[in-house]
This record gives C-alpha cells, structure tokens and sequence, in this order.
C-alpha cells in the first residue's frame, strides 16, 4: 500500500537522522547550549517586557526548526546525490513524493523534539511561565513555519557539491539566524541590519511566535504569515527547478 511506503520510508528517514551523530549534535544541541548560554545566563535583562528566557524562546525555537530542515534537506540530498542514492531511488517503484515527505518529517520530528526541550529548559530554569495555550500555539507556529525552510534546504542540496553542501548550508543558516534576530533581540542590531531582517524569513516567523507571547512585534501577524507563505512559494519554485537541471544533467 501507498500509506505504508510512505510509513516506512518515513521512519527509517527518521532512525538515519538520529544514528547520525554530526546531524543530530548540530540539530539538537546547538540551540540548546545557545539558550543555555544566553536565556537561561542572561536572567531578566532582555530589553524588552519579556524576560530573555522567555523572548529566546520563541527565536531559539526558530533556529532549532530552522537547522534541523536546511541541513537535512541541503547537506543530506546533496550527499544522497553525491553518492548515487537517489537515481535508486528513482528507479525503484517508490512513488516520488515519499522520498520528501520522509525527509520532512524526519527532520521536521528532530526540530519539534528540540523545541519541546527548548520549553523545558525554559520553564524549569528559566522561570518561563505561559498559558497552556501560548506554550502550544508557539509550539505550532514553529513546527508550521518549517516549509519554506524545507523548501531552501532542496534548493541547495540540488545545486550545492556533496562535500561543500554542509558549509554552504552554514553560509545561508547563520546569516539568517544572526540577522533575523534570533540570537539577540532584533532591537539591539545595528539599525542598517535591523532593515535587512524584513526580507528574511527567520525573521517573520520568530516574529510571529513572538507575538503569541505577547512581546513587541514589528509588523502585523497577518503580514509575517503572507511573508513565509511568499517565501514558501518562492523557494519551493526555484527547488522545483533546481531538481529540472538536476535531472537534465543526469539524463541530458
């Protein structure tokens, strides 16, 4: 049956990842030593009515979904690609789509675990404390705006070298990470670089998981929502393309 390719394709996506040391250290890890070191450290001082615990919350639970699906996506197909593994792929009788859904819901399931350790670090020793409803809705803001990463994360495993896939992925992430304001408050950014934040998505999403918490937002919800729904649209087109070359290239 079609459901069950894509159920076991899905869970031995999800078992690579986790028997995959350098993924799942850099998924899971990176962002929680950050929020140790910056949200649980920094206590009070966030320049804003939220305590730094809380704001980076929302922003270290952007950079967690974030890192989990552009590294799956960008350095994992490039390799797969690198090694031959997806003209198996395409050769065996596997409807196509299971060979991404997997991928997304490998690395999408790794994001959301970081993101629910995210939130107990904070309300352990944080003192985060929020209704049971802004825990959950931030919860799927997060776990929502992983598309149009997902969608990036193609683009480069497509066009990117199987040994320079994971590099080019930390050229894109970190940039994204440091200017969208996810390590510290967008506020204190040089004010050159807070007008840059607006035309990236890590910046609309933590922007929209901020608001659920009710902290001082640039913008309307409602305009952060189209923003990743235009991003989404944008890289899941210039993916679309990136696998016709790649194809062209493998075939002619």
């Amino acid at each position: 049956m079609t459901s069950r390719i894509y159920y076991l394709e899905a869970r031995n996506e999800l078992l690579k990842f986790v028997r995959m040391k350098s993924y799942a250290l850099s998924a899971l890890l990176f962002p929680l030593m950050f929020y140790c070191f910056f949200g649980l450290a920094m206590g009070q001082q966030s320049g804003t009515s939220l305590s730094m615990a809380r704001y980076l919350i929302a922003t270290y639970g952007t950079f967690a979904i974030m890192g989990s699906t552009l590294y799956a996506f960008g350095a994992g197909v490039a390799v797969e690609r690198g090694l031959g593994w997806l003209e198996v792929k395409r050769a065996s009788p596997m409807p196509a789509g299971a060979y991404f859904f997997a991928k997304g819901f490998a690395s999408i399931t790794i994001g959301a675990a970081t993101i629910l350790m995210l939130f107990a670090l904070g309300a352990l020793f944080g003192g985060v404390r929020m209704d049971p409803g802004q825990w959950l809705l931030t919860f799927v803001a997060l776990v929502a705006g992983a598309i149009p990463f997902c969608a990036l994360g193609l683009i480069i495993g497509n066009l990117a070298g199987p040994n320079s896939a994971p590099a080019t992925v930390n050229m894109i992430y970190l940039p994204l990470a440091f200017l969208g304001g996810l390590w510290i408050p967008i506020q204190f950014l040089p004010k050159a670089l807070q007008n840059v934040a607006p035309m990236l998505p890590s910046y609309h999403l933590a922007q929209i998981a901020l608001s659920i918490q009710n902290a001082p937002v640039q913008g309307t919800v409602l305009g952060h929502v189209e923003a990743l729904a235009a991003f989404a649209c944008v890289f899941i087109g210039a993916a679309v393309l990136a696998q016709s070359r790649e194809r062209e290239k493998m075939y002619g």
